[in-house]
């Protein structure tokens, strides 16, 4: 079952959701599942965000530097886009907010040190939504590598694919530097995908060489500046080797993280789109897991807050997100939260990848 923060100590915790996307009801939808309140929200504009705030159930719209100045606020979402990003979660610090940043953290290594330096200066609890860590199989497979039943790690088979960007006349802020940062594909979902790498096997990514494609130079009359596709190679601390592709442009591919790890003993597969699902590999024979509070590891029963055969999605890993959230606020340690510095390491790693796609070498990467 998810952390209880209904009884946190702390009183029931106000957010206020900076954005009004599709992140932002998901969100609001955590945070109400956490036992907190999401009392304001602003976007771009005053009228924009009373129409949002009353779509979503919000108690009221604000503009950005009221919310974020406002004392009824513990906990400011930033759901708005990337570059703006480490301006807007460093004025929540330091107006004494705790704040759960969407990824990527910052657009640049140096502006993600700044807010880790902040949060802990101030004392503030810093997140990043790295919420693919809280699907229950996902804590499964990293029970079972951290036990030692996968064996010594030997390589990954890993990607992120979605179809969204396809055509050429799909359009977002995203496609533009100015306000997504200089990566797109790798940053928008490259970055869930070497974070789930490096927390399920427990160990940092130490070198790595990519490459970077851009299909279409134009997006209904935007010029593009930011990567559609990027396939990278990594080692391992160990020195493991692996694969990973990242594309927005894999046409049937909706969603589809998968992390695949392969062990002396076992290899381990995970897919987002099958959540409830770990497949387990052996010379021998292999066998398909399916998750079950009263068979699972202690940290993957704690987030499974529904009987085996009520299925569990992406809603509720990120309620199970929210909720260590809260309970961090309320002074807990909860296991395997994502973060400032998880977002920070995202940063480092995204950089690095436009650096060796631009070089045609490998790098290393700091650990």
């Amino acid at each position: 079952m998810t952390t209880d923060v209904t009884d946190t100590g702390v009183g029931t915790i106000r957010s206020g959701i900076l954005g009004g996307g599709f992140m932002a009801r998901v969100h609001r939808a955590a945070v109400r599942n956490a036992g907190g309140e999401v009392t304001s929200l602003a976007t771009s504009s005053l009228s924009s965000a009373e129409r949002v705030a009353r779509s979503l159930g919000v108690e009221r719209a604000q503009s950005t530097p009221d919310l974020l100045a406002d004392p009824g606020i513990d906990l400011v979402h930033v759901c708005t886009p990337n570059a703006t990003h480490a301006q807007l979660a460093l004025a929540a610090i330091a107006a004494g907010k705790h704040v759960v940043c969407e990824k990527p953290l910052a657009t640049t290594p140096a502006d993600a040190d700044l807010l880790v330096e902040a949060a802990a200066r101030e004392g503030v609890v810093g997140a990043v939504p790295f919420v693919y860590r809280y699907h229950p199989m996902v804590r499964e497979a990293r029970a079972r590598v951290l036990a030692g039943q996968a064996g010594a790690l030997l390589s990954l088979d890993c990607g992120y694919l979605q179809d969204w960007m396809l055509h050429e006349s799909d359009d977002d802020w995203r496609v533009q530097s100015a306000t997504a940062g200089d990566s797109r594909a790798f940053a928008d979902i490259g970055s869930h995908l070497c974070d789930l790498i490096e927390f399920v096997t427990g160990e940092r990514i130490m070198r790595l060489t990519a490459r970077t494609r851009r299909v279409f130079q134009d997006r209904g009359g935007n010029t593009v500046d930011t990567e559609d596709i990027a396939a990278v190679l990594v080692e391992m601390e160990s020195g493991a080797l692996g694969s990973l592709l990242v594309s927005q442009m894999a046409p049937g591919r909706k969603n589809a993280l998968t992390l695949e790890i392969h062990g002396s003993r076992e290899t381990l597969r995970f897919e987002q789109e099958r959540p409830e699902e770990l497949w387990l590999g052996g010379r021998e024979s292999s066998a398909l897991l399916l998750r079950d509070p009263a068979t699972a590891s202690a940290d993957s029963a704690r987030l499974q807050t529904l009987p085996a055969g009520h299925a569990m999605g992406y809603q509720d890993a990120f309620n199970g997100f929210m909720a260590d959230v809260h309970a961090a606020i309320a002074g807990a340690e909860p296991e395997g939260l994502p973060t400032f510095a998880d977002g920070r390491r995202a940063a480092v790693i995204t950089d690095l990848v436009l650096q060796s796609a631009s070089t045609n070498s490998w790098i290393e990467v700091p650990a």
